[in-house]
């Protein structure tokens, strides 16, 4: 057996989610390991870093799993691509170590959530961002979002459903800022992140943006631990898995 790391692309819009589901056989997970086991008779499952929600995208996703036939390292994203839907795509794929796992062996992740806030919705972006067309107060979203770094307590940004066993989660850096187009870019990165964290993140700033809710009341809002506290759920469309660190 032969352990092989892939990095994955793909567009969840017609997705639910990364993982295999009782009541739907449209996820990312089911498809790719559909295509795997033409290719490997052994085959048994493979293992994604994170599990992205329905509609919610990645430019890489890093997912493992052994492999007994012999293809050639160069050779196995051709052969899953060639196979796999247009909105999923394999870039790249290499030989790992027998011990590497995609998800235990990650040590961070980066999020990116995407507002658009023109007047009118970009028609090539839509799928890929949240659109909001208010006019939303940048300067208020970058005072709120420097009260998240560090290691706390996020249970304000945890929704229902949540199956961690601790809300401790260590924020490395956040950041908003602006892009063209009238894009607005939250992103976050982090040890690892809570159900829906980065979503509820996003529609707080929001909020803030809006004007809802003052720059200064994050910090309120991350001290009282209560989900109450902070703002809505942003849309899955506007949320993209960046990049998983090792």
């Amino acid at each position: 057996m032969q352990r092989v790391k892939l990095h994955l692309a793909y567009d969840g819009t017609e997705y639910s989610g990364w993982q295999i589901q009782k009541n739907t056989d449209h996820t990312i997970q089911e498809h790719l390991e559909r295509v795997i086991s033409r290719y490997d008779p052994e085959f048994k499952r493979v293992y994604g870093a994170c599990r992205t929600d329905a509609g919610v995208h990645a430019l890489n996703q890093i997912a493992h799993f052994d492999m007994s036939v012999d293809i050639p390292e160069d050779n196995i994203a051709t052969a899953l691509n060639g196979d796999l839907p247009e909105d999923i795509v394999c870039w790249d794929a290499e030989k790992a170590a027998e011990d590497f796992h995609s998800r235990y062996d990650a040590t961070g992740k980066i999020y990116r959530y995407r507002i658009d806030n023109g007047s009118f919705p970009h028609i090539y972006h839509h799928r890929y961002s949240a659109f909001f067309y208010e006019d939303l107060d940048l300067f208020s979203m970058q005072k709120a979002v420097r009260y998240l770094p560090g290691k706390k307590d996020f249970s304000s940004f945890r929704a229902k459903g949540c199956s961690s066993s601790t809300p401790i989660r260590e924020i490395f850096s956040a950041e908003v800022y602006p892009q063209k187009d009238e894009e607005i870019w939250i992103e976050v990165s982090g040890s690892g992140f809570l159900y829906n964290m980065v979503r509820i993140i996003a529609g707080t700033l929001i909020e803030i943006g809006r004007g809802k809710i003052s720059p200064a009341e994050m910090e309120k809002i991350i001290a009282s631990k209560s989900r109450e506290a902070a703002g809505f759920t942003a849309p899955a469309a506007g949320l993209t898995l960046v990049e998983i660190f090792y």
